[in-house]
């Protein structure tokens, strides 16, 4: 399992390359459904402590990634609240780098770090994502449900988009809509899918996001909740 898997993978140093594979194979794949005229949107790409401590990190993504990216089509990627906290000033600045070169920003499992609310307002983040363990009590723990929507609150008040994680079913979808919340991502929407199985869903036109964990395979969708 990750748990098991990432951390071995960060203590060898095996996740340096294998970070890199996984975004050279993210942004072939993009590249290839691009060029079959399919809606591909963005694929996130989730990105270690360790790989985002490396020096001119931004500079070798975007070279990893290439120029071919759009306002619509490209990579984002996704970090834990613990990189922020633990060297934030070298952190913020790699941030800064990709954005400006639209790379969108994402903080996985927020909710389960100790973020700082006056440090949030002034990071480079596009999007809020709410860890699933208050996604799973959402309709049964008044403690899920304020949290969530503490969190999308937030999203608002900094102008990020919030993204539900683990969403599994019906009631916990209407809830988040109910809430504001933005976007959701979970087995309601689909299962994990190989990239052979996702173009037939991009060539019927469902308009979704897609998101590789560390291990390369795409994983939930997502799917815009308003607008």
């Amino acid at each position: 399992m990750p748990g098991a898997f990432l951390p071995l993978m960060e203590t060898s140093g095996l996740i340096v390359p294998l970070g890199d594979w996984i975004l050279r194979q993210a942004a072939s794949d993009l590249r290839r459904w691009q060029g079959a005229g399919l809606e591909s949107g963005r694929v996130a790409v989730n990105i270690s402590p360790v790989q985002l401590r490396r020096r001119a990190f931004a500079d070798h993504l975007l070279d990893l990634v290439g120029e071919w990216r759009n306002e619509n089509v490209g990579i984002d990627i996704e970090i834990t609240e613990g990189v922020l906290i633990d060297d934030v000033s070298s952190a913020v600045s790699q941030l800064r780098v990709l954005r400006r070169s639209g790379i969108r920003v994402a903080i996985d499992d927020f909710g389960t770090g100790y973020s700082s609310l006056s440090r949030l307002a002034e990071l480079p983040v596009d999007m809020l994502k709410i860890d699933r363990s208050f996604i799973s009590g959402l309709t049964s723990s008044g403690a899920g449900r304020t949290v969530a929507e503490t969190i999308i609150a937030l999203g608002r008040a900094f102008d990020m988009t919030t993204v539900a994680e683990g969403v599994e079913t019906p009631e916990q979808f209407e809830m988040l809509e109910h809430l504001g919340c933005d976007q959701s991502q979970g087995y309601l929407h689909s299962r994990p899918l190989a990239a052979v199985d996702i173009e037939p869903l991009l060539k019927s036109g469902a308009v979704m996001a897609f998101h590789k964990n560390q291990l390369g395979k795409p994983a939930l969708t997502q799917v815009a909740l308003r607008g």
